[in-house]
């Protein structure tokens, strides 16, 4: 006998228990991204240099990469509502110490709090998707859980830029805050981890489901299936959703958590206005290809890795476009960058479906966790490489844009690293496919 993950429940019962889930990572998508829009601010308030304001956002991913694998063990057995509840709290915690904090070390723990709430938000609420949604709308449900987060940055890129520059730093940290709290109740108060069973005889949706009483309970065909760290780590699928991560999203991510605004403003000599609006474009670009690649995914299962390669060598074109001439580019081709960059964050998604069709509902978390750690992993070692370098090469902080074509070249080697990380465990994935279903193919 087979369990499902999911149960049934009223579709309107299911959005607003995702719905919910959505909202906390929004916020936790602007708490994430604030700091990008405030890094010229942020260098005035902390006589910063490059080097230490990238540590700030290096410290956040560090905390947020190693908290993955540790978060997603707990996750399978807590469930995701206490995480994202405590991760909201976590979170408005630390932007309030940003909004106090004029010193190094004190904004530095607020970003450590802001980390580890970050880190329980996301993978907490992939995992609840697969115990309200059918698995046929989960790879669409992904996909959308990643479009309609990135309305944070729309938020950090408009409103938060509006408040820092109209109310000052402290007002502005401190309402996003208040935002976080907000969200911590919303969830403690709406989301609930799974639907509850139905009555007997009352009438239901799927009646073959059976309720496990933990996730870690389901059986997969008739075996308890092993759920240990150990048996993920071993699992190709799992490696290929890291290294898909690793290789789509650790640009997108270092370019709109810190270098990608400054790039803009001081490197191509746009307004702030103009910046804010380019990486607004990149929600926009999410919201249209993200349902297309959801779909895919779910009607092409065994061309997921051939898609994600596409994308990347795309990725790796947008930036040859902005680094390789040494005058600033059109605005025309600027947007053109933006688009195609943009297109890492929805191909980043698509690495959950690697994980979720290769292990069992009982170690999603974990595996989860795992595939998550690909793209900040990549992110923290760039972006702090990326200030190293503008120290270097601009010791007086007065940067140009051949300083930026110079220190955000280091790219290179982490796409170098993430296309044979891909490319290996796609092959041990093929070499699985001997014994696996078709449907769970790469």
């Amino acid at each position: 006998m087979t369990t499902a993950d999911h149960a049934p429940a009223p579709l309107s019962r299911a959005l607003l228990v995702w719905g919910t889930a959505i909202v906390a990572y929004i916020v936790a998508i602007l708490h994430r991204t604030s700091l990008g829009v405030a890094g010229i601010d942020a260098v005035e308030r902390f006589h910063a240099t490059a080097a230490v304001l990238s540590l700030f956002v290096v410290v956040q991913l560090v905390v947020y990469a190693a908290a993955q694998i540790p978060v997603g063990v707990v996750l399978d057995r807590l469930g995701p509502r206490k995480l994202i509840a405590t991760g909201a709290a976590l979170m408005a915690v630390g932007q309030l110490g940003m909004a106090l904090a004029e010193s190094v070390p004190l904004a530095i723990v607020a970003r450590v709090l802001i980390g580890a709430g970050d880190a329980m938000t996301f993978v907490s609420l992939l995992r609840l998707l697969p115990s309200w949604f059918s698995p046929r709308r989960v790879p669409l449900f992904t996909q959308l859980t990643g479009i309609l987060g990135q309305l944070g940055q729309v938020a950090s890129a408009l409103p938060f830029v509006y408040l820092l520059h109209e109310g000052g730093w402290t007002t502005a940290f401190t309402t996003v805050a208040v935002v976080g709290a907000v969200a911590a109740v919303l969830v403690v108060a709406l989301v609930r981890d799974r639907p509850a069973p139905p009555a007997p005889g009352e009438p239901h949706e799927a009646p073959h489901v059976v309720h496990a009483p933990r996730p870690d309970a389901a059986l997969v065909d008739g075996v308890l299936p092993d759920l240990s760290l150990r048996a993920v780590l071993r699992t190709p699928g799992s490696w290929l959703g890291f290294w898909t991560h690793q290789l789509t999203a650790f640009s997108l991510t270092t370019f709109v958590l810190l270098w990608g605004y400054p790039f803009l403003v001081l490197g191509q000599g746009l307004t702030p206005q103009e910046a804010g609006a380019l990486l607004t474009l990149n929600v926009i670009i999410a919201i249209v290809a993200g349902p297309l690649l959801g779909e895919f995914t779910a009607r092409r299962p065994a061309r997921r890795s051939r898609m994600i390669l596409v994308i990347a060598v795309l990725m790796v074109v947008a930036w040859a476009s902005v680094l390789v001439p040494a005058t600033p580019r059109p605005m025309w081709q600027l947007v053109i960058f933006i688009v195609l960059l943009s297109l890492g964050g929805p191909a980043s998604m698509m690495g959950f479906d690697f994980v979720r069709t290769s292990n069992p509902p009982g170690r999603l978390g974990a595996a989860t966790g795992l595939a998550n750690m690909g793209g900040f992993l990549g992110a923290l070692v760039t972006t702090f490489a990326i200030g190293l370098v503008l120290d270097v090469v601009r010791p007086d902080g007065r940067y140009v844009l051949d300083d930026f074509r110079i220190a955000l070249s280091v790219i290179a080697v982490p796409f170098a690293v993430g296309f044979v990380g891909l490319l290996v465990s796609r092959r041990a994935v093929w070499r699985e496919m001997g014994r696996l279903p078709p449907a769970r193919g790469a």
